[in-house]
């Protein structure tokens, strides 16, 4: 995208919305701040993901207020929520809804109807998603990427927005059915949530042992979220910046060089620790998660900066590490900390030391 390209688009973004959804960004965390001690991270991240229509996976260890913290979130927006809890005998049909034979009094004739499930929800909890086994977890994969549900040869609209924010426990083992990879990719972040400081324990105890029970107001509206979502897909993103992200994918990925493609350079950590690496959903969520971030923090414009600081949520899921990094102790985590290191951040790029500058070739000209 050419310097004139980009103005032309700055000037047609709204910039009163950016405004008002920088403004919105701050009433929410103000409003959660009430329920919510802390996790501020956590919660921009998971606004990142409404705003570019992504789902999102949070790991934490239970007790951590994971479920308050979406129910609250879903509050603060207006939005319909359910939460299901994941068992191992849950069945498909108790989340997306079934077809039941219904009779008419008046003429005695009978006919289907479908009763919806509780995957019917602007905000669609799945606690403990890898409790249950693989058949259930994949009732929810059309919901996530078509938003719709099939039964009985009919499709099913889902309300709009749709979100399914799924929770996973790290340190059980017993009786759990992990996600498999194809899965994992629907979901736009992981999102980890760690254990609280020891000011916010404190608060935390405070709070909660008090006989008040604090009250969320509702921020934004349906049609104003919606809004704000189109707003993020208008965002203008210079090329150098795609390029940047793309390359946070591509250089985990051990993979020959088609004929006539260059090398793609991979580095010696990635040889060493990752058997697979991500693919192109990642590069599209890199970009849409960095518009969205943008724009909370008052910008109408992408920086690589705004890619660096969703690269994790977005990748940690996605890259398949190796018995040598899991004996070593390297996380998926650390990977991306090295990848960030090594890639250059800007169109003057070329002239640096890093051992990958070419990735700015046809970026010279911004």
């Amino acid at each position: 995208m050419s310097d004139e390209e980009l103005q032309a688009n700055l000037e047609t973004t709204d910039l009163k919305s950016i405004e008002d959804l920088s403004q919105a960004y701050r009433r929410i965390t103000g409003e959660l701040s009430k329920v919510i001690v802390g996790q501020r991270q956590v919660i921009e991240e998971l606004l990142i993901a409404m705003l570019a229509g992504g789902h999102c996976l949070l790991q934490g260890v239970p007790g951590l207020a994971k479920t308050l913290m979406v129910h609250t979130l879903a509050d603060s927006l207006g939005l319909s929520f359910n939460r299901i809890q994941f068992t191992p005998d849950l069945m498909p049909a108790d989340i997306t809804g079934t077809e039941v034979i219904q009779e008419d009094k008046t003429t005695g004739s009978r006919e289907f109807r479908f009763l919806e499930g509780p995957v019917f929800a602007n905000v669609v909890l799945a606690d403990e998603i890898n409790r249950t086994p693989p058949k259930t977890q994949a009732a929810l994969l059309e919901a996530m990427q078509e938003h719709q549900v099939t039964a009985g040869g009919k499709r099913h609209k889902l309300p709009e927005p749709f979100f399914v924010l799924a929770t996973q426990n790290p340190i059980e083992q017993e009786g759990t059915y992990p996600l498999p990879e194809a899965q994992l990719d629907r979901f736009m972040f992981e999102v980890l949530v760690d254990y609280p400081s020891e000011e916010e324990e404190f608060e935390i105890v405070r709070q909660t042992t008090a006989d008040k029970k604090p009250t969320v107001k509702e921020v934004l509206s349906h049609a104003e979220l919606t809004g704000l979502q189109e707003i993020v897909r208008k965002v203008p993103v210079a090329d150098h910046v795609i390029r940047y992200a793309m390359q946070f994918s591509r250089l985990t990925r051990q993979r020959p060089a088609k004929q006539g493609e260059p090398d793609n350079n991979v580095p010696d950590f990635v040889k060493e620790y990752v058997s697979w690496g991500a693919g192109p959903r990642a590069s599209q969520y890199l970009i849409l998660g960095a518009k969205a971030r943008s724009l909370l923090h008052g910008r109408a414009y992408v920086s690589t900066e705004d890619v660096r600081a969703v690269a994790p949520p977005v990748l940690r899921h996605r890259i398949i590490t190796n018995f040598n990094a899991e004996a070593e102790g390297i996380t998926t985590d650390e990977i991306v900390h090295r990848l960030a290191e090594v890639i250059p951040q800007g169109a003057s790029a070329g002239q640096s030391k890093s051992p990958l500058p070419e990735i700015f070739k046809t970026a010279d000209s911004l």
